[in-house]
């Protein structure tokens, strides 16, 4: 069955979810807490602009200088960029660090003043350049050290108290296009580690390894390479205590020219990328830490015994709502509306492959994370204005996946496979309304096609295939023959490079040959700044796409 639903331009809002931020109340509130940042590309910040901040209304203000904050830094390759002592922390040669959002992040939540050492490289490898025994290339290990050491001595001759409290470490991209390297990334980065605990003279440092981002071009056609270097990082922190991984698939990513994947985060990318390493950082704190408000539904909606429809919601960046912020509702015509929490439809929720879970089943409200939404709000909205019947939303997205991680099979990069676990969240969404006395009724998975993998030749060439595969397996898996399966599919991309490959074409004549496979075209979306990725009003239009899908 295919449908073709013209999007129309009036779109849909909705409010901000607060967030309570708990001071720290610290016994050493006068003891400067030092972080040191270091790594490659994607911790300096490269293809990131100081501009852009702007775009992005969580991250509002970061493109000034944080007086509060110090800072000290060494950047770069041939050309460094030195503050040469300690400076207010601000951003350096117009890109945006990780550290900016970090640090504002950790100073609402702690009274203690905090600094910042960064010393990073693009282009560098932990066995060699980093390598503690035998630095090579530019030898950013002892260049770094230096840093540390020099920026601490600063601090002594001013007088002033500080404690090293973490280590934050993104690297590894390139030691995946060396073979010596590649294979040893885990034990390279072990003596790492213990170098710096060694020359530091803190055995207890603790270090924060931020996971390589599987969203980039990288994450599709160097799938086994990236695997490598995460299974390497894994091996380190699944065995020190100390040592914690750090996950940053789902972050944003940036949109360059041609295909439109890229290598690195960019600005929203590296401002979320901070914000990781800030909750992680915050949770090891005891008595503080950001938390946000309680959301469980004060009373259950549904009488006992009733039927109750249950929507599932599925897929990667769009179903996600990556570049969807909630600050940015009040901008769009028909925003009222969406205000509030709405205590009539249940929703849970994973997102971000499991990075943020909901407790249970809470009111249907902006649930993700950044200050971010999905096409959720404006579907169950939707939906009833054409319905009085009860309805539940059950949402499994991680926006840095792509096709073949849904598919029974998976890939060779295992951890990554969300099959089982999508599943799982199925059964357990039915099972849990079933134990409040529901009868439930599973109307229809809605997913929303992977945007990256149409940038990928291979991937764009087998999407209806592996789509087919992940439809038939779940409907086994559930018992449920007739499952129907509503595909949304945006404009694939545009370049001659893939589009060669039909890919819409494919998917209609998958549609064509299943009656329980409800096609639906959603190629008049709101205009967008990037391609593949739809902005608020994009994500709230494409909610009403889908519950029109379903009601047609």
């Amino acid at each position: 069955m295919i449908r073709h639903i013209s999007v129309s331009s009036w779109i849909l809002a909705l409010l901000w979810a607060a967030v309570i931020v708990e001071p720290v109340p610290a016994e050493d509130d006068e003891v400067l807490r030092v972080f040191i940042f270091a790594g490659q590309s994607n911790m300096v910040g490269s293809d990131s602009k100081v501009a852009d901040i702007e775009q992005f209304p969580p991250f509002t203000g970061l493109d000034q200088p944080q007086p509060n904050v110090k800072f000290s830094y060494c950047i770069g390759r041939e050309d460094k960029m030195r503050s040469n002592g300690w400076v207010d922390l601000q951003p350096v040669d117009n890109v945006v660090g990780p550290e900016l959002s970090f640090a504002r992040s950790v100073s609402r939540s702690v009274t203690a003043p905090i600094a910042i050492i960064k010393c990073a490289a693009g282009g560098t490898h932990l066995g060699g350049d980093w390598n503690p025994a035998e630095p090579g290339g530019f030898k950013m290990y002892p260049l770094a050290l230096d840093l540390v050491r020099s920026s601490l001595e600063g601090l002594t001759r001013q007088k002033i108290p500080y404690r090293i409290e973490g280590f934050m470490w993104h690297q590894g991209e390139n030691d995946m296009f060396e073979e010596t390297y590649m294979p040893n990334y885990g034990s390279n980065l072990e003596k790492f580690i213990a170098a710096w605990r060694r020359d530091l003279a803190l055995p207890n440092l603790k270090f924060y390894i931020g996971e390589l981002c599987t969203k980039t071009i990288w994450g599709m056609d160097l799938r086994p390479r990236m695997y490598a270097i995460s299974q390497g990082q894994k091996a380190v922190t699944s065995t020190d205590p100390l040592a914690e991984y750090i996950p940053t698939s789902h972050v944003g990513v940036e949109i360059g020219g041609g295909v439109g994947l890229h290598y690195h985060y960019g600005t929203l990318g590296q401002l979320e990328h901070g914000e990781n390493y800030a909750t992680a950082y915050l949770k090891t704190i005891v008595r503080g830490r950001a938390v946000e408000q309680q959301h469980a539904l004060k009373t259950w909606p549904y009488e006992k015994g009733s039927t109750v429809k249950l929507f599932v919601l599925a897929g990667h960046r769009n179903m996600e709502g990556e570049r969807a912020f909630v600050q940015q509702l009040k901008d769009v015509k028909g925003g009222d509306a969406l205000l509030g929490q709405n205590d009539q439809i249940a929703y849970r929720y994973s997102i971000g492959g499991g990075y943020k879970k909901s407790d249970g089943w809470e009111p249907l409200r902006p649930a993700g994370y950044y200050d971010t939404f999905g096409p959720e709000l404006s579907f169950g909205r939707a939906m009833q204005q054409h319905t009085t019947d009860a309805i539940a939303i059950a949402k499994f997205t991680h926006s840095g996946s792509q096709i073949i991680d849904w598919t029974p099979e998976g890939s060779i990069a295992k951890s990554r496979n969300l099959y089982p676990d999508f599943i799982e969240f199925v059964r357990s969404s039915i099972s849990e309304l079933e134990a409040k006395d529901q009868q439930v009724e599973l109307k229809g998975i809605f997913y929303h096609l992977g945007e990256n993998d149409m940038s990928f030749g291979p991937h764009r060439q087998q999407a209806a295939e592996w789509l087919s595969t992940i439809i038939a397996q779940s409907r086994k898996d559930l018992d449920l023959p007739s499952l129907k399966w509503f595909v949304s599919q945006q404009p694939p991309t545009d370049d001659e490079s893939v589009n060669k490959i039909d890919v819409v074409a494919a998917v209609e004549s998958l549609a064509a040959t299943d009656k329980n496979l409800i096609h639906i075209k959603a190629f008049n979306p709101s205009q967008q700044e990037k391609k593949l990725v739809l902005d608020t009003a994009g994500i709230v239009r494409l909610g009403q796409v889908l519950a029109e899908g379903y009601v047609e």
